[in-house]
């Protein structure tokens, strides 16, 4: 499926990043990929949780995400470096979750700022300038700054996009068409999807997980919509060949890549679905649910609970409408 290439840890401006940090090559592309560790962004894993990757083309770089800490996104930089010395001429972002866009600092410090795309509705979670950040984005950042000091300090600020699109959004770059679409919201407010379409990649952020537990405990998560999001995945003509996820594992089967997180929104939604329209209690449905499939699962300490008990609220709230 990919081709590997091993380094050992270097220094950064940022604080060194002791965890192996490896580097994928999608078949016959020139596309690479990086795998975030399965997990809740803590002290052990340095940050590192969700994927980022790159397309290389004759006029530059296009990077989809920046990962989750600047120390990362100039790891990612220093691998891009390895491969080649073109600029990089984009950063595309999923979504403005912290685990995703904390590394623009090192593109934007290091890279000659490149320029910074995302769905319009990151304006809300950012403020819309580096004066003018956004309270949600504030007090993530705070957050951070005490769950992954040194690698988030005082010195991390939040870089927002340049450019930003409300429904699709497409380039030309090296004879190749990077076709950017909103799917959210959904996960998040912006969850966007990246296509480049004559090498049939897919980097699909945060609208797929793979190998972890989805967080769904928040107000702007739409579960609803998320389904419908993957539903069009799903049926995608043509079928992307390759899929790089937000979090987890690549796949070269849009089925199998979609599965997981399909399959667990479908079941908590059945499960709460079925006891508040019962009315049964939470506490009780959540005791008496079989969650054997999942409960071994990175982040399901952190998140599960917290996932049904949203879900939950929001169906018994349907079910008096």
């Amino acid at each position: 499926m990919s081709v590997s290439v091993l380094a050992e840890p270097v220094k950064t401006p940022y604080g060194a990043v002791s965890l192996p940090f490896e580097l994928h090559k999608v078949p016959e592309a020139p596309v690479y990929y990086i795998i975030g560790k399965s997990g809740v962004p803590d002290a052990v894993n340095e940050g590192h949780t969700s994927n980022g990757g790159f397309v290389v083309t004759d006029e530059g770089v296009v990077v989809f995400d920046a990962l989750g800490t600047p120390a990362l996104g100039y790891r990612m930089l220093q691998r891009i470096r390895e491969v080649t010395d073109k600029p990089v001429t984009h950063v595309v972002i999923s979504h403005y979750h912290a685990d995703h866009i904390y590394g623009l600092q090192a593109f934007d410090e290091h890279a000659g700022s490149p320029e910074v795309i995302a769905q319009q509705q990151a304006l809300g979670y950012i403020g819309g300038d580096r004066a003018s950040q956004g309270e949600a984005g504030q007090q993530r950042l705070e957050q951070r700054r005490q769950a992954l000091f040194p690698w988030v300090d005082e010195s991390t600020y939040l870089v927002p996009p340049d450019t930003t699109f409300e429904k699709t959004y497409s380039f030309e770059q090296g004879g190749l068409t990077f076709e950017v679409r909103h799917m959210g919201p959904a996960h998040a407010p912006g969850d966007s999807i990246m296509l480049i379409r004559e090498l049939g990649v897919l980097f699909s952020g945060d609208v797929i997980y793979k190998g972890r537990i989805p967080f769904l405990d928040s107000p702007d998560t739409d579960v609803e919509r998320w389904l419908q999001g993957l539903a069009y995945l799903d049926k995608m003509d043509p079928t992307p060949r390759f899929i790089i996820p937000g979090h987890g594992d690549a796949s070269d089967d849009v089925h199998e890549a979609i599965g997981f997180t399909q399959g667990y929104l479908k079941y908590v939604r059945e499960k709460m679905g079925e006891a508040a329209q019962n009315f049964v209690p939470f506490d009780e449905a959540y005791r008496n649910t079989d969650w054997s499939d999942y409960e071994d699962m990175p982040a399901f300490d952190a998140s599960n609970r917290g996932n049904a008990y949203r879900i939950y609220l929001e169906m018994e709230a349907a079910s008096f409408n």
